[in-house]
């Protein structure tokens, strides 16, 4: 009898244990932390990737959506039929699904949430990606139709950008404070200045994420970022803003390193419309005062590839063109001469709060006034870069990086904030569009790098690096960015 209970209770005890040392395994909450937070919570209204990388696939989802090695696949939309033209898309919406708050996502709200985004009065930042669509029709409550103006080959590229989610007209007056999709995780709550938290959707219609709760942290000063990660207060850094301290994380077993590509082309946006940089000569000039490395090495510790056009270096259609605005100082400064400024002139360098900009500026400033551009650095919060930079195209010269995938159409749009105009290129992206050929794709996006190249319409810097520090535990994490995300869907703790 002594031994029976004796075995009976090593048996609960063990049994105790082996379930404490599950639950222990089994966590289920990530805080993330980023250096910037979003002004607001609507993709579909601003340029800020700070809110894609909180809600896209987390909160919003597209009919199709990008994967984390930038291949596009189906989103609420679970398959589609292409017109022999090309120019009618039939999509079938997956059955099931609901928004948070309890509606059906249908035909209708994908009809809503396209034409809003391509109305006359839209406030999308990304309006130019809908130019194309001529009619959204609702064929029944799981079939839409989508007819173009003319064959479009970046179509189902398009409707994955963050930009190009569906929406509910029940939710939409609150969008911007309380977003509400049809994603993996609900929106929770947002403390302003501090932390956005969301929470595991049970009525998802995919695949249930092993994360139940997570929160996003905002932290700006990199000293800071580096504090909190080596004290473990967050789980993961997306875009990590202090490089140099990425050797003591690698060796340090409590963490992994995860560096990868981004979509980020890094630039000096140049107002093409204020003078003297309506100048070819002058954008040429100070092409030629810039070394890309020495920005590279003193603000990203040598994280970054060179560019010499707007183009992704790891797409297959890119053409290495950095040789064509070498550094060469003298050069820059007789082109000076050349447009009769050679005393140099006085501009401002408007510069938002990621490291790349605020660090980068500095050295850039310092090159520019070696060959006597005088940039007046203004260091601005996101909010005041939207509206005084990007919306209202007030400054001289910038720096951002563009981290939408593959935008070199961007350049195509005359009152887009750097302002080039070029009837030519604007042609030659029509003509890209209307291609599906893949050879003659990459030949015209060939051509339109060169073309902007040789207009010297920005100055081109690097590609950003996608740089996250994780503890040692988390896998399922993007190691690229197709686009700004912070995707949970896949992650989990391992350990």
């Amino acid at each position: 009898m002594g031994q029976t209970l004796t075995r009976t209770l090593a048996s609960a005890i063990a049994l105790s244990a082996g379930l404490f040392a599950t639950a222990a395994i089994a966590q289920d909450d990530i805080t993330i932390a980023m250096q910037l937070e979003p002004p607001h919570l609507d993709p579909t209204s601003a340029a800020a990737q700070a809110i894609d990388s909180v809600v896209y696939t987390n909160i919003f989802e597209g009919l199709t959506r990008f994967m984390g090695d930038g291949s596009v696949v189906p989103g609420l939309a679970e398959s589609w039929e292409i017109s022999e033209d090309g120019t009618e898309y039939t999509f079938k919406l997956r059955d099931g699904v609901t928004f948070h708050d309890g509606t059906t996502m249908d035909a209708e709200d994908v009809k809503f949430s396209l034409d809003r985004a391509r109305a006359e009065d839209s406030a999308n930042a990304q309006k130019a990606l809908f130019a194309g669509i001529s009619d959204v029709t609702v064929v029944d409550p799981q079939t839409v139709k989508i007819t173009l103006k003319e064959p479009d080959g970046n179509f189902l590229f398009n409707l994955a950008w963050g930009d190009a989610v569906i929406v509910a007209p029940e939710s939409i007056e609150d969008i911007k404070t309380n977003p509400v999709g049809t994603g993996a995780y609900t929106f929770s709550e947002w403390v302003q200045g501090d932390r956005i938290e969301l929470t595991r959707n049970p009525d998802y219609w995919g695949e249930q994420p092993a994360i139940a709760t997570a929160t996003f942290r905002f932290i700006s000063d990199p000293t800071a970022a580096f504090a909190a990660v080596m004290a473990e207060d967050v789980d993961v850094f997306t875009a990590f803003p202090a490089p140099e301290n990425l050797p003591q994380f690698e060796a340090d077993p409590r963490f992994q390193v995860l560096i990868g590509s981004t979509e980020g082309e890094t630039i000096l946006s140049t107002n093409n419309k204020q003078a003297p940089f309506d100048n070819v000569k002058v954008r040429e000039a100070m092409a030629h005062a810039i070394d890309r490395q020495a920005i590279i090495d003193g603000a990203m510790f040598g994280y970054g590839t060179p560019i010499g056009t707007h183009f992704a270096p790891h797409h297959p259609a890119y053409i290495d063109l950095t040789g064509q605005s070498a550094y060469d100082p003298e050069k820059a400064k007789a082109l000076l001469a050349e447009a009769g400024l050679a005393d140099g002139f006085e501009t401002t360098l408007h510069l938002p709060p990621p490291s790349y900009a605020r660090r980068g500026g500095e050295i850039v400033a310092a090159q520019l006034a070696e060959v006597g551009i005088k940039a007046e650095i203004i260091n601005v919060e996101w909010a005041q870069w939207l509206e005084t930079v990007f919306k209202g195209k007030n400054f001289g010269l910038t720096i951002v990086s563009h981290t939408e995938p593959m935008d070199i159409g961007i350049y195509a749009r005359p009152d887009y904030y750097f302002q080039y105009e070029n009837p030519e290129f604007q042609a030659l992206m029509e003509e890209l569009t209307r291609t599906t050929d893949p050879d003659k794709r990459t030949e015209l996006l060939q051509q339109a790098q060169r073309m902007i190249a040789d207009d010297y319409v920005n100055g081109y810097l690097f590609q950003l690096a996608a740089i996250t520090v994780a503890k040692a535990g988390i896998e399922g994490l993007w190691e690229n960015a197709p686009t700004a995300a912070v995707d949970l869907t896949g992650v989990k703790w391992t350990e």
